[in-house]
């Protein structure tokens, strides 16, 4: 007994403070029971004793049934329960759910001996609420709705061995909607559960700690229909539960993800329309890359319509080779200018640069010293990237000379040299290299770079020419921790005259903007390989002009003449563009021209008091000047010879009278067509069949197919278009 005493003494030191309003309910529930409890000691069950009888009792009898009650073990017993009892409700009755369908609460005295069994307190029905019919406009209850299984009252066991216990009586709950949410919520979850079970099992019961209260097929029906009222509902009851969806009542078909498209691309907003008083000249660096149109050929032939910010048009018009008229002498390249009416725009003209390199014989070029620098990264392993890139190089060792020297360099994980330097007429040494190359591993790009140039460091001899020539998707995941570092780092040793070039295989991850800044950066250019057939055109029809260049920091600047040309644009060159004083500045890099390289760039303009133009004169702008002898513009051209450090300007006026040729023609039908990929805003109602037209027109001499290929890609876009 005294160690019975002890625990209830720490039970009450320990126990939280209660609430006021708790503490009273708590203390009348324990008075009805106690009542209840002490009910056998005081007379027959059947008959308890009134309070009017006690009151009428002689105070001393009183008494002295009290004490011998209370100190009596069963007596004491009972007692302590009660005690523990009003502690346990006091304390769990702020924070108990008192709502239907809440778990019965079992509160265990202390071991005492067994007391009779006691007749069990009526159970107080609760009645299921009505919830109301969607289809009535008064708001009306369904008209079936079942009674509502009543609560579980917590039970006091009197010892572990007593078979007895006591209800205690428990304040009616209202049914809310909240109530019904989580009434429907646990029996779709024990839906899914079941159907979730291997057949052996279909036949066992699901556990519950709850039961839910039944409720009809009325009006289940009903509540189907009104759950996002009721969630509502409960939400503005404050019950947090409410914010969270119903659960599902079938496990959802398991959905692969969907794989990821990590390619990125370097491009910018198209150029605007400039007034020409206010901004008279255009300033820009060559480009001669042609990945773009490959990138979009590989889009369109796959089923669907390229990005934007994938067509550079430039790189699509300069795809193409043009009959540009050859330098005379000892120039280096020659520029040709032609004007015709524009297709799209019958109150603009289109003015076309044409620059045509001078193409050396192979017998005076030098010796070339060639750095394959290959990615054998995990994310090459497909069909369209290491294995092509093989077959792209193998057929690239036709075009070297026996003397020439090849080195293969990879990268993955880590870098390192597969073939050291070879003389090219050891095909079989070079091809065995290749073949044996495997893809795996992630790709250290950073550290196969400075090994690339550490082995052409040593490939060098005077006068003899040494380039790298990096095979990629331009996926670069270790190693590259700061991209302009790798940039300055590229930029730094092309100053020894190791230039970089690169080459992109594959989609889903090509990173086409690394690609493009270590190509400007590194001096050379960018392609991309989709097929064999444009393996061959760039590293054996273009070889020479890739590899050997005869012109260095090429820029153009167009000055035009306001009295002739109010408006222009150009249409392209975006990631090409420089400052006005950029053009004198020999420190600025610019773009390199190949032996045999056309280059050809295009400008939209408009004159003074068109229909066509796109801006209002200014109130208090500058007059216009006066005309030149008809010109339109004055054409720049700077550049410097391989290995010099100053440059040659070259200035030619642009008339307007310069003839337009098939070749200038077809140009504009490719510039309309990268136009149309853009969704240009220029183009009015010029569309596919007119693009179409235009280039079946003008496709003049087609050797190798390259035009009419453009023309059923855009027969192609069209369709996709629709």
């Amino acid at each position: 007994m005294t160690d019975d005493l002890d625990d209830l003494r720490a039970a009450l030191k320990t126990a939280p403070a209660p609430e006021a309003d708790a503490k009273a309910r708590a203390m009348q529930l324990a008075m009805e029971n106690f009542d209840r409890l002490n009910a056998p000691l005081q007379g027959s069950a059947d008959a308890p004793r009134s309070s009017e009888d006690r009151h009428k009792a002689a105070p001393l009898n009183g008494v002295r049934r009290m004490f011998h009650n209370l100190t009596s073990r069963p007596a004491l017993a009972a007692t302590t329960s009660v005690a523990a009892l009003i502690i346990a409700v006091a304390v769990i009755l702020p924070v108990a759910d008192l709502r239907i369908g809440s778990p019965t609460v079992a509160i265990a005295p202390p071991k005492a001996e067994p007391t009779p069994p006691i007749e069990p307190v009526a159970k107080t029905p609760v009645t299921e609420a009505r919830a109301p019919d969607p289809d009535s406009a008064t708001g009306g209850t369904a008209s079936s709705v079942a009674e509502a299984e009543p609560p579980v009252a917590p039970t006091v066991a009197t010892g572990t061995d007593a078979p007895a216990s006591v209800e205690v009586a428990k304040p009616m709950a209202t049914v809310t909607a909240t109530d019904e949410l989580q009434r429907r919520d646990l029996g779709n979850a024990a839906s899914t559960l079941a159907q979730s079970q291997p057949a052996a099992d279909a036949e066992a019961p699901v556990e519950m700690a709850e039961e839910a209260a039944p409720v009809s097929p009325a009006m289940d029906g009903v509540l189907l229909d009104a759950e996002p009222r009721l969630r509502a509902e409960a939400k503005a009851e404050g019950d947090t539960m409410a914010f969270l969806p119903a659960p599902a009542t079938s496990a959802p078909d398991a959905v692969a993800p969907p794989v990821e498209n990590t390619e990125a691309y370097a491009n910018e907003a198209p150029n605007p329309v400039k007034v020409t008083a206010e901004e008279p000249v255009s300033t820009f660096s060559i480009d001669v890359d042609t990945a773009s149109y490959a990138v979009v050929r590989s889009s369109l032939t796959g089923g669907y319509l390229p990005s934007p910010d994938q067509v550079r048009i430039e790189e699509m018009v300069n795809y193409f080779p043009y009959a540009y008229a050859a330098p005379e002498g000892e120039a280096a390249f020659a520029a040709t200018v032609s004007v015709m009416p524009t297709p799209w725009n019958p109150g603009t003209r289109l003015v076309t640069i044409g620059i045509q390199g001078a193409l050396p014989k192979v017998a005076e070029r030098p010796p070339l010293n060639l750095v394959f620098l290959i990615d054998t990264s995990g994310s090459m392993e497909d069909a369209n990237k290491l294995p092509l890139l093989k077959q792209s190089l193998s057929l690239m060792l036709s075009e070297l000379r026996p003397e020439d020297q090849v080195a293969i360099v990879t990268y993955a994980g880590s870098a390192g040299e597969v073939l050291p330097p070879t003389k090219a007429g050891d095909r079989a040494a070079i091809l065995a290299a290749l073949e044996n190359l495997m893809a795996g591993g992630s790709t250290a790009g950073a550290e196969g770079l400075a090994l690339a140039y550490q082995v052409a460091e040593g490939m060098k001899a005077d006068g003899e020419l040494t380039r790298i020539l990096l095979a990629t998707d331009g996926d670069f995941n270790v190693g590259v921790s700061d991209p302009d570092g790798l940039e300055a780092y590229v930029a730094k040793q092309r100053e020894t005259g190791t230039y970089l070039s690169v080459l992109g295989f594959g989609r889903g991850n090509l990173d086409d903007a690394v690609m493009q800044s270590l190509a400007q950066n590194g001096n050379g250019t960018a392609a991309y390989i989709d097929t064999l057939s444009e393996a061959r055109k760039v590293l054996v029809d273009q070889l020479t002009g890739a590899l050997f260049p005869i012109a260095d920091d090429v820029k153009i600047q167009v000055e035009w003449n306001p009295a002739t040309v109010a408006e222009y644009r150009l249409i392209g060159y975006e990631t090409r563009a420089l400052r006005r004083e950029d053009f004198n500045n020999d420190k600025i890099d610019a773009g390199e021209i190949g032996a045999g390289t056309q280059v050809t760039a295009i400008y939209e303009v408009t004159a003074p008091g068109s229909e066509a133009l796109l801006n209002d004169p200014l109130r208090y702008g500058t007059a216009p000047a006066e005309a030149t002898a008809g010109e339109l513009g004055f054409l720049r051209l700077r550049w410097k010879a391989p290995g010099e450090d100053a440059s040659t300007l070259v200035e030619t006026p642009i008339t307007g009278a310069e003839p337009a040729s098939t070749e200038t023609r077809f140009a504009a039908a490719i510039a309309g067509f990268g136009q149309l990929l853009r969704g240009s805003v220029y183009l009015g109602d010029w569309g596919w069949d007119q693009a179409i037209g235009l280039a079946l027109a003008n496709r003049g001499e087609d050797a190798f197919g390259y035009r009419i290929e453009a023309v059923n890609l855009m027969r192609l876009a069209q369709g996709l278009s629709n």
